[in-house]
This record gives C-alpha cells, sequence and structure tokens, in this order.
C-alpha cells in the first residue's frame, strides 16, 4: 500500500530532524530585558501584578544587571520612576535623574550590556500622560521640545541607544537632530512605531507608577483597529530617522508585526507587554500552563511573524532555561 506518498510526519520523528528543519529559530540574542529602576536607596520591591519582576534602586539594578549579563542576556531597557514628579516632568531631563545615574552605574559594571532607555515623561509628569499638557490634552510640539532634552542626557550618560515610546508626531526627527548636533551620530533610536492605546498595559502602569490622573492616552496612542494606520506610521519614523521600529503590543498584534516585516527591510521589534506577562505567569502560577513550555512558544510566536527583537519581562527566566 503506497497511499499517501507525501508524508509531513516523516520530517517529525524525533527532536533531531525537527530542529534540523526548523523554519524560525529563536535566540537569547533576540531578547531585551524591561528594567524599572527607582530613585530610592535600598529598594528590591516586587510589583503585584507581574510576579517575579521588582522595582530596584541603582544599586539592585546594577547587580541584576551584571548576573543578567553572565546569564547571557544582551540588552536591557531601563524605565526610570524618580522621587518627584511634576507637571512638566522635569526630572526626565535632569542630567542627574534617576535614569542617567542608572545608565553611568551600569556602564562601569558590566562589560558588552547594551543599554537602552526609554524616552518618554508618563513615569515623570505627575498627571501621569506622556508629554506637557495644554488645554486638558499633551501638546504636541512642547513635548517634542522636552523629550530631544530627555534623550540628550541619556546620550550624555553612555546609553547605547535610546527609545522613544511617546507616540508624539515627529519626535524621531527632533530627538534624531538634537543627537547629531551634539556629537552624537552613532547613538540608534529604537522608535515605538506603531503603539497601540491597549488595554495590555494595566500591570507596567502600576510597575512604571505612570497611571494617567485624567481621561486616557487615545489621543497619542494609536487606535486598536487600525492596521494600514501601523504602516504610515512607521513609514513616517523612517523618513525622520529611526534605525529600528517597534510594534506594541506584541501577542494581539501579530498581523501588524507581520505587515510591518513584509513593507519594511530593516529591524523590527516587537514589545510582550506587562499584560500578556501577567497572564501567563498567573496561568503557569494556577498550573495550567507549563513554563518551559509555554515561554518558548509565545516568544517563538513573535519571532515568527517577523520580530527580529523582543522587549519581553520572560528574558531572564529564558536564559535561566537555556
Amino acid at each position: 500500500m503506497n497511499f499517501p506518498v507525501i508524508r509531513p510526519r516523516r520530517l517529525r520523528k524525533n527532536e533531531t530532524i525537527r530542529k534540523m528543519v526548523r523554519e524560525t529559530k529563536l535566540s537569547l540574542d533576540d531578547l531585551i530585558y524591561p528594567m524599572f529602576v527607582v530613585e530610592k536607596p535600598n529598594v528590591k520591591k516586587e510589583i503585584p501584578s507581574m510576579p517575579g519582576i521588582y522595582q530596584m534602586c541603582i544599586e539592585n539594578t546594577v547587580k541584576e544587571c551584571i548576573q543578567l549579563e553572565k546569564l547571557g542576556v544582551p540588552a536591557v531597557i531601563l524605565f526610570g520612576i524618580p522621587e518627584h514628579k511634576d507637571s512638566k516632568g522635569s526630572e526626565a531631563y535632569n542630567e542627574n535623574g534617576v535614569i542617567q545615574k542608572a545608565v553611568k552605574a551600569i556602564k562601569e559594571n558590566t562589560s558588552n550590556l547594551y543599554v537602552i532607555t526609554d524616552v518618554c515623561m508618563c513615569e515623570y509628569t505627575d498627571h501621569g500622560h506622556c508629554g506637557i499638557i495644554k488645554d486638558k490634552d499633551v501638546d504636541n510640539d512642547e513635548t517634542l521640545k522636552v523629550l530631544s532634552m530627555e534623550a540628550l542626557t541619556h546620550a550624555k550618560a553612555g546609553v547605547d541607544m535610546v527609545a522613544p515610546s511617546d507616540m508624539m508626531d515627529g519626535r524621531v526627527e527632533a530627538i534624531r537632530d538634537i543627537l547629531d548636533d551634539n556629537g552624537f551620530h552613532n547613538i540608534p533610536i529604537m522608535s515605538y512605531s506603531a503603539k497601540y492605546a491597549s488595554a495590555y498595559y494595566g500591570p507596567f502602569r502600576d510597575a512604571a507608577e505612570s497611571v494617567p490622573q485624567f481621561g486616557d492616552r487615545r489621543t497619542y496612542q494609536m487606535d486598536p483597529p487600525n492596521r494600514l494606520e501601523a504602516i504610515r506610521e512607521a513609514e513616517l519614523d523612517i523618513a525622520e530617522g529611526a534605525d529600528i521600529i517597534m510594534v506594541k503590543p506584541a501577542l494581539s498584534y501579530l498581523d501588524i508585526i507581520r505587515d510591518m516585516k513584509e513593507h519594511y527591510n530593516m529591524p523590527l521589534a516587537a514589545y510582550n507587554v506587562s499584560g500578556e506577562y501577567s497572564m501567563i505567569m498567573n496561568a503557569v502560577e494556577k498550573g495550567y500552563f507549563e513554563k518551559e513550555k509555554v515561554i518558548p512558544e509565545t516568544l517563538t510566536s513573535m519571532k515568527r511573524a517577523g520580530a527580529d527583537l523582543i522587549l519581553t519581562y520572560f528574558a531572564k527566566t529564558y536564559a535561566e532555561m537555556m
């Protein structure tokens, strides 16, 4: 009996052949680990909505970064939480601010760890929005001035890359101009090109202490039903000088990741956000998922969709599993 002649199962017979013909390869080199740095000393506080993720003081952040480097995690992205917040987010561009000090300390105590900084205002403003408020909304052009100053202080501190996440129009060009004007031609920009106004950010807002005190962020973050708009947003960022484009969130936006990869021949990042992390970790804790299986499968889905880089709170766990 010759039927069936074509048998795809032949190449699934054992793990060796499955690895040999595997189409998508997930590597630790693809991952970026987000970290929350607080200005107060002697802090290592677990975030209740994000099991295993902590707010840490600069000293503990440095210790964690040393461990991450030993594990083989190639990069971190830092989010700062200052002791003092005001309506203009002035601590964001303080040259002696929490992120600026953290960058210097990490670079002094690690060898090759790549340090990226979030460039935004929401962690630094007392109202929790991503810029300067005027007439009960974020003023786009006034915010660009502040974001540019923030990026410049990060560059002066020794950061390897900046990542504007605010979704203001024109912010990539504004940041590129100020960096270039001050001699930082070689600092890349990873732009949150398609950042949606998502419900999946809830745990992050607890971690970064950045819950808006009024309204929401839908006047500047993208409307979740929109697909073609993401392509236009990325095109603008590329024209303004972005070196890497990003889609955020990842799991519910795998189609957008694929669209971006098909349209643009340049590095593409995806942010596996806090809500996605928390859902999976809660299911793991309840015994619904096997951690060793669900984490690689989740990250591989983003890689398969087209992401070259993945910002994920699973990076350390994945490194330990490896």
